[in-house]
């Protein structure tokens, strides 16, 4: 099966699950391909080489991990707390053999090793977005946080919490929409 396919067939689950457990808004759902398909496949120009292992936060309808994962073969760990969500990801990943883990956990209790890459899509503003990936990611790591339209505001806000390498990725068509590449995270105060 092709990877088009394959993450075809993950729409298609998606929509199927929808109205029993919430994955994405009804309004959504007739723009699922380019509103969450499209918009997760653009990570993947900014994906590192050489990236092996990647911790995907707050995957719930598995926006941009399971998708990246389909679409590139590279290994996520998906992190997901709302039990439905997470039984939604293993068996999305079951039927699309996509390459993932499905970890049911709250991120904050989560004991994985360090990744080089973490993404993160809808789950919340820069500032606490931040807070939960510092611990899991890899010293010389990034992140790849795609934001809407106060993606600035945001980052200010992430600013007087948090030192870090900061980023942001847009390209003609995109709209609003962008990619906050973060690296080089500590908090702002007394180390």
């Amino acid at each position: 099966m092709s990877t088009e396919d394959r993450l075809r067939q993950f729409a298609g689950l998606v929509e199927k699950w929808s109205p029993r457990i919430n994955l994405v808004s009804r309004a959504d759902l007739p723009h699922l391909w380019t509103r969450h398909v499209q918009d997760s496949l653009r990570l993947m120009a900014v994906i590192p080489a050489g990236t092996d292992r990647v911790i995907d936060l707050g995957s719930g309808a598995g926006f941009p991990g399971l998708v990246l994962a389909i679409a590139t073969g590279i290994a996520f760990e998906l992190v997901e707390a709302d039990a439905r969500k997470a039984a939604f990801l293993k068996e999305a990943a079951r039927q699309t053999q996509a390459p993932v883990r499905v970890h049911q956990a709250r991120i904050e209790t989560l004991a994985l090793a360090p990744a080089r890459l973490i993404t993160a899509r809808a789950l919340a503003p820069l500032d606490r977005l931040v807070g939960l990936a510092a611990p899991l990611l890899a010293q010389d790591g990034i992140c790849l946080f795609p934001k809407g339209r106060n993606a600035d505001l945001e980052l200010t806000a992430a600013r007087t919490l948090w030192h870090m390498d900061a980023t942001r990725i847009s390209a003609p068509g995109w709209g609003e929409s962008c990619i906050v590449k973060v690296s080089q995270i500590r908090h702002v105060g007394p180390d």
